[in-house]
């Protein structure tokens, strides 16, 4: 699963998630692709989970593109435990989406079988999106 291989600082704040995407918000290797529409976090498994749906439709053919890593550490304290005692220990990693952000891309499969493939994977993810398409086609 993806997660970042050093980090300069081991525990992060949430932070806010407001405005748009301004960047990774157009199509730059496919010709199809997932666009978020509402804002959240990723987790690293639901972002395999999606990649995995994507490959077994289109049976491997084409190719599939991640925009999107999870580069933030999110920390939970364990249950039953009391206020205070600092913060608690990283839980997982999430990539921080804004609406506009494209999060998969497919290339080189015909419409239908890519249209099919990133429902599915949309199915997987806890955020809004919707399937964009290049404007040359």
């Amino acid at each position: 699963m993806l997660s970042p291989k050093k980090v300069k600082w081991r525990k992060q704040q949430k932070g806010r998630m407001k405005g748009k995407a301004l960047r990774g918000n157009s199509l730059t290797f496919g010709e199809f692709g997932l666009q978020a529409t509402s804002c959240g976090f990723l987790t690293n498994r639901q972002i395999e989970a999606a990649r995995i749906a994507i490959s077994r439709k289109t049976k491997r053919g084409g190719r599939v593109f991640i925009k999107v890593f999870p580069d933030k550490s999110l920390t939970k304290k364990p249950a039953e435990v009391r206020m205070g005692k600092g913060k608690g220990s990283p839980e997982h990693w999430v990539a921080v989406v804004k609406p506009g952000r494209i999060i998969f891309e497919v290339q080189g499969l015909p419409k239908d079988i890519s249209e099919a493939a990133l429902r599915l994977a949309m199915y997987k993810l806890p955020i809004k999106t919707k399937i964009v398409r290049k404007e040359a086609l």
